[in-house]
């Protein structure tokens, strides 16, 4: 008799064999190495004027070229990564904490606590939400703690909707109905017996949800709605975009480091996906 391999290990086989998703994970290691390395392997004030303004790349003062103030690029680039990232991940855990949140009570117990719940759910989904964003930033100052509450706050819905379907799928199942019999409290049913098994899909929706972050954090950045004393790469565009024409270096690195770590994420979550989806797996 074949041996059956845990569903867990199974997946991991799996997302190691996509080359894609393989180097999706080497991409953002060697991003996040660099973000949270690279200080104390390259010190420097990444606000100190180092060259003169707008020196192009390849010189001994810039290797990456000085944006308007002087400012050396590189410098810029490895410590706005950390603000970025940072901004990222942490609104994209507190997105899918508010959506996995009420998308469980909604699809657990249905009736009028679905409906309410998936009011209030549609009431953010017609709010545009970058709007929302910098009204939110706009009011209490912009900081990376208010970029970060303000994105969290406006891009959950998704994932509640996500959520709310799984949990109506299984509410109904024999082991959901045998946990109920023995006098499981709802509490129990939700957390410990539903949700493990709706991750899946809600894991491939949070890594997807901290590429939509960093984005969202850059454009708030760029529109100037981001702490001018942290740096982030989006700060870095939105300070020198109108030089774009002359010195594309200084729009166009900083650019590229925000695509190329959304492209790692994307990877990283088709290659879950792929993993995750128990009808790919039989193929």
């Amino acid at each position: 008799m074949s041996k059956v391999e845990h569903p867990t290990v199974e997946a991991l086989r799996m997302f190691m064999r996509n080359p894609a998703a393989i180097a999706g994970m080497v991409l953002l290691l060697i991003i996040l190495g660099v973000a949270i390395a690279g200080p104390w392997l390259y010190p420097a004030d990444p606000f100190e004027i180092k060259a003169v303004p707008l020196t192009p790349p390849g010189t001994s003062d810039a290797w990456l070229g000085s944006d308007y103030l002087g400012r050396d690029v590189l410098t810029t680039l490895i410590y706005g990564g950390r603000a970025t990232l940072a901004v990222g991940a942490v609104a994209a855990l507190l997105s899918v904490a508010i959506g996995i949140t009420l998308g469980a009570f909604a699809g657990y117990y249905g009736g009028r606590v679905d409906a309410a719940l998936m009011r209030f759910t549609e009431f953010f989904q017609v709010l545009p939400a970058l709007l929302f964003a910098m009204v939110v930033v706009t009011l209490f100052q912009p900081s990376l703690v208010t970029e970060t509450l303000a994105i969290g706050i406006v891009s959950w819905t998704g994932t509640a909707r996500l959520t709310r379907a799984e949990f109506m799928k299984f509410r109904e199942l024999e082991f959901v109905r045998a946990e109920r019999a023995i006098g499981a409290r709802n509490a129990r049913i939700i957390w410990k017996v539903i949700l493990p098994n709706a991750l899946p899909p809600l894991i491939v929706s949070a890594t997807l949800a901290v590429g939509a972050a960093i984005l969202f954090e850059a454009g708030l950045a760029f529109l100037g709605l981001s702490d001018p004393n942290q740096m982030s790469w989006g700060l870095m565009i939105g300070s020198s975009r109108q030089y774009v024409l002359t010195s594309w270096w200084a729009v166009a690195i900083p650019g590229a480091a925000i695509f190329v770590t959304v492209l790692a994420v994307s990877l990283i979550g088709d290659g879950l996906n792929d993993a995750l989806n128990p009808k790919l797996r039989e193929r």
